[in-house]
């Protein structure tokens, strides 16, 4: 059987923030290395999610399922929404 060999990555933080994680896994009882893994694995997963979002969004630009507007028109529409909310609240 083969067993796999996973590389290992070298991570520089600065010092304060290395102090901050070394106070962190005192005050928890969890390895540093813990946290850091934990940190970086919902880092990835979030940013693979917004790649995806973004993805989906350039598709349904391409295809012409959504109309680009200027940004001066999506700010008087927000504007527009915004001043209506205000008139309902009143």
């Amino acid at each position: 059987m083969l067993k796999e060999t996973v590389p290992t990555m070298e991570v520089h933080l600065s010092p304060e923030l290395e102090q901050k994680l070394n106070d962190l896994a005192l005050l928890s009882g969890r390895s540093a290395d813990v946290w850091v893994h934990d940190a970086v694995a919902g880092l990835v997963d979030d940013l693979a999610e917004t790649r995806a979002t973004l993805d989906g969004r350039f598709d349904d630009i391409k295809s012409g399922k959504v109309k680009l507007i200027s940004g001066d028109e999506a700010f008087a529409r927000l504007r527009e929404r915004i001043a209506s909310r205000r008139s309902n609240a009143e």
